[in-house]
């Protein structure tokens, strides 16, 4: 976790100055929902994203 909120300090809070919260509230949940959760590749998952490693067992899923 400490891993996780380093990385989200050094590319989204110590690059960009936020006029306001709600914009940095904005820009920090675009970065983990559509980035980190969803692109970013996982060593838990293979290396592949959540949404490839989704996409790659839907098949078995179904098949079930």
């Amino acid at each position: 976790m400490a891993s996780f909120f380093s990385t989200l300090k050094q590319e989204l809070a110590y690059t960009t100055d936020f006029a306001t919260h709600e914009q940095a509230r904005l820009a920090r949940f675009d970065d983990i929902e559509v980035f980190y959760n969803r692109q970013r590749r996982h060593s838990a998952l293979g290396y592949v994203s959540p949404v490839d490693f989704e996409l790659a067992t839907l098949p078995q899923k179904l098949a079930t």
